[in-house]
């Protein structure tokens, strides 16, 4: 199995104080393409949460923290977002290397090409529309560190011996190799709104390329969920507070007749 490791993508936007999901592997920020902002955080229960508006396209920043290469298998409403099988922790996924960060904006179609991710009705979602409803609603990045691989015991070879030179420099690992490994709602009111999940969307250029990834074992080292649905429904189920409406001292410019008595 190959993963996907991003060429365009590797971005240095900050996501100190933005994340959604801050850990100790790996952060996680949403952010609203449409409208140009981080999608702040709600915690309750112990989940974190997010609004999103119907129809405004988003992306996934993920961040790696450490200083070895991570893998991220990405899903979103349950469907892995790279090869749009129902998600599972052992499919494929991102390569993030050392300190760096991707940004996914969409579902993968190609090493060229994706198609966008936006907020939009559950029953118009990816997911829903491939007969998938019952996860809608989640994003998940299961994280995995890197195989560490035991040091080479590398033995001189005699200067006589020219072409032997040449056998090690080959079976030595460069400092510059890519990474290698196997290669890709909580009780309360009743909502206000449809709940709301993920569409499939435009197509637009996405850059990556297959590399190889070894975990270091099967079960994942960190697994991050983020639950979303609009803001009403939220506010419904008390996940975010409701904003009590502020009188205005000036609502309209002119002065209007009084009624008929």
């Amino acid at each position: 199995m190959r993963n996907i490791g991003a060429v365009l993508g590797f971005l240095a936007f900050g996501l100190a104080g933005h994340a959604v999901a801050a850990s100790g592997l790996a952060d996680v920020t949403v952010y609203n393409r449409s409208s140009g902002q981080i999608l702040p955080g709600y915690t309750a229960d112990g989940q974190r949460y997010i609004a999103g508006r119907p129809g405004d396209e988003y992306e996934l920043r993920i961040r790696n923290n450490t200083s070895e290469a991570i893998l991220a298998v990405v899903s979103v409403d349950g469907v892995n977002v790279v090869t749009g099988e129902t998600a599972a922790p052992s499919q494929s996924g991102y390569v993030i290397n050392a300190r760096g960060a991707v940004s996914i904006a969409g579902w993968r179609k190609s090493l060229t090409r994706v198609a966008t991710f936006y907020f939009t009705d559950h029953s118009d979602a990816y997911a829903t529309r491939t007969g998938r409803p019952d996860d809608v609603g989640v994003i998940g990045v299961a994280v995995f560190k890197r195989k560490q691989v035991p040091p080479l015991e590398i033995q001189q070879t005699p200067r006589t011996q020219e072409h032997g030179k040449d056998e090690l420099r080959e079976r030595t690992p460069s400092a510059n190799a890519d990474p290698r490994s196997p290669a890709v709602g909580a009780p309360g009111a009743q909502a206000a709104d449809s709940s709301i999940g993920t569409g499939h969307g435009r197509g637009e250029s996405s850059y990556a390329r297959y590399v190889e990834f070894e975990r270091a074992g099967d079960a994942p080292n960190e697994v991050i969920a983020i639950r979303y649905d609009t803001r009403a429904n939220l506010v419904a189920r008390g996940i975010i507070q409701a904003e009590a409406r502020q009188p205005n001292p000036f609502p309209a410019h002119f002065v209007p007749d009084p009624p008929l008595r």
